[in-house]
């Protein structure tokens, strides 16, 4: 693991606490105003300028936070069995729930999902599961660091209970994963895969219908 002596106990509460808003700001703006793409896009943009805005002054940033090809298949190798697993477990769930969607908004959402998930697991995973573990004041362990991200990444997906288990069970594995090598294009690349099939199989829901059919129809 690339090692930061730049990152403050400061900055690491101030950006948990961030990610926190950002969790708040999902229930007003995609669940209460029903506000999804504007949400999607601007918290898209805002923590991309943060991650550049942070990298421009501190070289080794991207490495420490994950943003990295170096460990891309040592990663892989350990996020592929979970992921082959994952996806059986979501068929076999949806036969038995008859909840199978079949559509062609599966392919855009297997494009375009695994960049919100590139965010999603910078914010959740790097900046949450990271920044406790590497917290200079407190010493909180491994197992603990990634129960507090599991129930947090659960906790957001609130009110819908399948979406509620199968996060955090993902945020188990993706703890662990990430604590033990840094990368997050694996995490982000997978969790739109993972994500985009649980919709269409176990949650019988149309992500491209609730995040574009507004501006489409």
């Amino acid at each position: 693991m690339t090692q930061n002596n730049e990152i403050t106990d400061k900055r690491r509460i101030a950006e948990i606490s961030a990610v926190l808003a950002t969790g708040i700001g999902k229930f007003i703006f995609m669940d209460y105003l029903d506000w999804k793409l504007p949400f999607i896009i601007t918290s898209i943009v805002a923590w991309t300028v943060y991650v550049l805005w942070q990298s421009s002054n501190n070289k080794i940033i991207l490495n420490h936070w994950g943003y990295r090809f170096d460990n891309f298949m040592q990663s892989l190798k350990l996020v592929l069995p979970f992921g082959i697993i994952a996806v059986i477990s979501f068929i076999v769930i949806g036969i038995i729930q008859n909840t199978i969607n079949p559509s062609w908004h599966l392919i855009p959402i297997l494009i375009i999902y695994p960049l919100w998930g590139v965010i999603q697991q910078f914010l959740v995973i790097a900046l949450v599961a990271g920044n406790l573990q590497d917290i200079e004041s407190i010493t909180i362990r491994k197992p603990v660091t990634i129960l507090i991200t599991a129930v947090f990444f659960g906790i957001i997906h609130y009110p819908y209970g399948w979406l509620m288990i199968g996060t955090f069970i993902l945020a188990l594995f993706y703890g662990y994963t990430y604590l033990k090598i840094r990368n997050i294009y694996v995490l982000g690349l997978f969790h739109g895969w993972l994500g985009g099939l649980f919709f269409y199989t176990v949650v019988n829901r149309d992500p491209f219908i609730e995040v574009f059919g507004k501006f489409i129809n």
